[in-house]
């Protein structure tokens, strides 16, 4: 029997591609109403996460395919579509960024510091950590 027919990778990725781009619809379509079933999905999933991430470290895959992707990869898919993508994600998180740092800045505000020394005094660093010991705790705590 022969093998089968298959197109050339060139014009499988070109098919992907074109289709992929034009399903924004469906995907969105998909995604509406599937926030509960995602959440249960991802938290039964847990245990499975755990051991597959401790698998590829212990196993050396992600140091891996960190080499296979390279610096180019990185820095060329970052400086394409990273901008563009940075600034619609921090426009969107805005309201998210206020509620999740909201309780630190009043931990901050509230947090009685020792007396500031000269500048370069040792006592100075009690100040940074009695800031970091209090943000510690907010964070431990929730």
């Amino acid at each position: 029997m022969p093998p089968p027919n298959v197109p050339s990778i060139s014009a499988a990725a070109a098919k992907w591609a074109r289709r992929a781009q034009s399903a924004g619809g469906e995907y969105e379509q998909g995604v509406r109403g599937a926030g509960s079933r995602w959440a249960a999905g991802a938290k039964a999933a847990a245990p499975n996460y755990a051991a597959g991430v401790t698998a590829a470290a212990s196993g050396g895959r992600y140091a891996r395919g960190i080499d296979k992707a390279g610096p180019a990869k990185y820095e060329g898919k970052a400086s394409r579509l990273g901008p563009g993508r940075y600034s619609q994600g921090v426009a969107d998180a805005e309201p998210q960024y206020q509620s999740g740092f909201a309780p630190y800045l009043d931990v901050i505000g509230r947090t009685d510091l020792p007396a500031r020394g000269p500048v370069g005094a040792e006592g100075n660093y009690a100040r940074v950590a009695t800031i970091g010991k209090a943000l510690r705790a907010l964070a431990v705590g929730r």
